[in-house]
Parts: structure tokens; sequence; C-alpha cells
């Protein structure tokens, strides 16, 4: 099963290895038909502490790390971090050089 991965903001950096992500989504109103904003705040692990407030991520679903964060920072502004030990994709979700050819 595919992980779930979304994009937000970085809004606090202030715990060691921790970003607090803001992701909002935009809904319709069922009675008015209007689009409205949802905003939802995901704890997500950054092991560098790379992330600082303002910057735009996308986090990604794993194994819960704590009792509130279980989501893995990612991308941090269009590039890719790296990911700490024991969180590699599994052979069959990893890209291979052979597509295509």
């Amino acid at each position: 099963m595919p992980r779930r991965v979304l994009t937000g903001r970085v809004v606090s950096d202030k715990t060691d290895k921790t970003v607090t992500v803001l992701v909002e989504r935009r809904v319709m109103h069922p009675l008015y038909k209007k689009f409205i904003r949802r905003s939802k705040r995901y704890a997500a692990h950054d092991e560098a502490n790379l992330c600082k407030e303002g910057d735009l991520v996308a986090i990604e679903e794993c194994r819960p790390i704590s009792k509130t964060k279980s989501w893995l920072v990612v991308t941090r502004n269009g590039e890719d971090v790296a990911r700490p030990a024991g969180f590699e994709l599994p052979a069959e979700a990893a890209p291979t050089a052979e597509a295509g050819a």
C-alpha cells in the first residue's frame, strides 16, 4: 500500500529533530458550494534539523516515531532530504534504472 505524501509549510522548528507542518486543503461547502480552506498541523521527523520556519516541505507517512509523530520530511524547498537509517524504501518500491530500457 502506497504511503501518503502531503505538502505544507513549516510553522515551527523549535523542537529537536521535529518540525510542525501546516497542510491546507480546499473543500467544497456542502450547502453553499463555495470552496473553503481546511488546515491541519502534522509533527514530522527532520533528522538533520535542516528545515526552518517558512520552508515548503513534502512529508511522507511512516511508522510511529513517537506518540504524535508519524510523518517524515521527504523534500525541502524542492530538494530531497537524506533519510535516516531504518527508513529506506522497500526493494519492490524503489525505482529501477532499467525502466523503459
